[in-house]
């Protein structure tokens, strides 16, 4: 019982400790607006570097044949391509609509939800085994949420959502990190042994978010030299961000 609710713990206090970045941000930063270009380019860099970095190599460890990780990233790639073209067909109800709709941000919640359901297996796998290891994992997962929380409300904002709204999708997200220690618990080992598979799937759709939705946005935008220089930086901010990460691990 202590695990389930050290666990439950953890994932509160994490999704709190973001909301409440955001609101910090959104509270002491005078005209936030300014600062969703950049916070878009943070997102595509964490999206990159969390593939990359973390969900790829992970499976690349537990799953011994590459080319099956290759597929299965390339599945998940596939799989958010077609949400996205139900989403916009859905939106327009016809197959052929041309209407300029935007369907980051239904992308960018599946995307993100599932990745705070593995973070709640994750936590909860880690404090089975012991209360060190899940706080050493708690402490990993808060560490890239923040970032992360941050960049996916700068895509929300930049969608032309309101602050409050944007919160809420953030918080929407979040619960489903509740979920995965729920589903963890009940399950158990059979779950564990899938989320290797589940990984390179979230990989291929955060490479398809992050490539083919959010870096095309950047580009629309006519500004400066200094400003695209500035997109770039904050894009490699986003990816050191994730690979400060390994120093946890």
């Amino acid at each position: 019982m202590l695990p389930l609710l050290y666990s439950l713990t953890a994932v509160v206090i994490i999704s709190l400790v973001s909301i409440f970045a955001i609101y910090w941000l959104i509270s002491h930063i005078a005209n936030f607006s300014r600062f969703i270009t950049p916070l878009v380019s943070l997102a595509v860099g964490s999206l990159l570097g969390d593939a990359f970095i973390h969900l790829l190599p992970e499976a690349n460890e537990n799953i011994s044949n590459p080319t099956v990780v290759s597929l299965l990233t390339i599945l998940g790639i596939l799989i958010f391509f077609s949400i996205e073209k139900f989403v916009r067909w859905h939106h327009c109800h016809d197959p052929d609509c041309t209407e300029g709709t935007s369907v980051i941000i239904p992308v960018s919640l599946v995307g993100e939800s599932i990745h705070n359901f593995i973070d709640g297996v994750i936590i909860a796998g880690s404090f089975i085994i012991s209360p060190n290891l899940g706080v050493a994992t708690s402490i990993a997962v808060l560490l890239h949420e923040i970032p992360q929380e941050v960049g996916d409300f700068g895509i929300y904002t930049h969608q032309g959502l309101s602050l409050k709204k944007s919160l809420n999708l953030n918080l929407l997200s979040a619960t489903t990190s509740l979920l995965g220690v729920i589903v963890t618990f009940l399950i158990g080992s059979s779950l564990a042994s899938a989320i290797p598979y589940v990984l390179p799937i979230t990989a291929g759709g955060f490479i398809y978010l992050a490539a083919s939705d959010l870096i095309p946005e950047l580009h629309e935008h006519k500004e400066k030299s200094i400003h695209s220089l500035l997109q770039i930086f904050y894009l490699l901010v986003g990816v050191a961000l994730m690979y400060s990460l390994l120093l946890l691990e």
